[in-house]
Formats: C-alpha cells, sequence, structure tokens
C-alpha cells in the first residue's frame, strides 16, 4: 500500500467492509465475485493487490457459525429429543448458509481494516 496523498473523506471500515465497498472511498465495489477481490476500485482506482485476508475469515467463520450452530443442536436434542435426520434436515442447510453468507462479510471487514490500520507484511529492521 503506497501513501495516498489524496484527500478523501474518512470511511468506517466495519461498515464499509459489511458493504463490500472500497475502504478508500467507500463507493466502488471490493469483490468481484462472491468472494474473489477485484483488481482496482472502479470510482477512486484503489489498487487491491494489497489485499490477501489469508485464513483469517475462515477460521472466524468457523468458530463462530460452530458454536451458534452446536449450541442449538444441543439446545434442540437436550429439550425435544427428535430423531436423526431432522437434525441433518435442520443444521446442515442452516450451517451452509450462515458460513456463506458469513464468510463474504468477515472477509470484507478484514480487508477494509487492513488497508484502514495500513497493515502490511512484517519486514525486519536491520538498523541500517
Amino acid at each position: 500500500m503506497s501513501d495516498d496523498k489524496a484527500i478523501w473523506p474518512p470511511i468506517e471500515p466495519i461498515s464499509a467492509g459489511l458493504h463490500g465497498r472500497c475502504p478508500r472511498c467507500g463507493e466502488g465495489q471490493l469483490f468481484s465475485g462472491f468472494l474473489s477481490v477485484g483488481k482496482r476500485c472502479s470510482s477512486c482506482g484503489l489498487d487491491y493487490s494489497y489485499a490477501d485476508a489469508g485464513d483469517g475469515p475462515a477460521v472466524f467463520v468457523i468458530l463462530i457459525i460452530g458454536f451458534i450452530v452446536v449450541g442449538l443442536a444441543l439446545w434442540t436434542e437436550v429439550t425435544l429429543s427428535p430423531p436423526l435426520w431432522l437434525h441433518l434436515l435442520l443444521w446442515i442447510p442452516l450451517t451452509l448458509v450462515l458460513c456463506l453468507t458469513a464468510l463474504r462479510l468477515i472477509k470484507g471487514v478484514l480487508l477494509t481494516l487492513q488497508y484502514a490500520n495500513k497493515a502490511a507484511e512484517g519486514r525486519l529492521d536491520r538498523g541500517e
């Protein structure tokens, strides 16, 4: 990420990430597909080559959605004791929908926070 000399209005990174918008101008699209990040912003021209969320979004999704779905499944089993086929019918589609939705949202938030905090790859200070 190069230093941006232009004057841009401050953008709330979490809101921009949840809406899939550019972290600099808040107008252009961040994603070109469902989870693939675009090459650059169509409004301000920001290069998205810095954007690399790694495995962060997947880890958060696994932890958050896993906690929700397993908690609901345990509660349902203890209170209602439904048959196994009903558990499968309930929890597999719910897990898929929640994971796919949350993955895009969390990836957008992490990428916009990465831009807002000027996060970059670590460098060693050689003292030169």
